[in-house]
């Protein structure tokens, strides 16, 4: 058994009956706030020193999922795995936010894509000489899918 608990909780505009944006990263006027556990507020030491942060968050509303997915956009159908679909074995998602500023134990972020009430597991700054692969391969693979002219 694994147990993971939230150490903060998104608060945005949307919701299951608003739908989120599909790629935050798309949106930069999708606004929200981390609000994190007071707990961890020391946690936040030196994080205001990068622009952009991964977010791992659990997909609280996702129900059941499929072997195969059909992406928004996309005229093609891809085994789960090779999706972003929310709808997963393990309904966890992985984000790249913008963070704008921290105030307290709160988070003020742009880029979103989750719904209001989101737990979030973790937060890791994004780091461009590590994160960032170049790779023809995978550019192929966002044309096929419809992400990529």
């Amino acid at each position: 058994m694994i147990n993971y608990k939230p150490i903060a909780y998104f608060e945005t505009e949307y919701s299951i009956k608003t739908d989120a944006p599909r790629q935050g990263r798309l949106n930069d006027d999708a606004k929200g706030v981390i609000n994190l556990n007071e707990e961890y507020v020391q946690c936040l030491e030196y994080l205001s020193s990068f622009e952009y942060i991964w977010v791992i968050c659990h997909f609280h509303e996702s129900k059941g999922w499929n072997y195969k997915a059909n992406p928004p956009g996309s005229h093609h159908e891809f085994g789960l795995f090779a999706t972003r679909s929310p709808r997963r074995p393990n309904p966890i998602g992985l984000s790249l936010i913008k963070l704008d500023s921290i105030s307290g134990n709160r988070l003020y972020v742009s880029n979103v894509d989750a719904f209001n009430g989101t737990p979030v597991l973790d937060i890791k700054p994004y780091l461009p000489a590590i994160d960032n692969a170049v790779s023809i391969k995978n550019t192929e693979a966002e044309v096929y899918l419809g992400l990529r002219d």
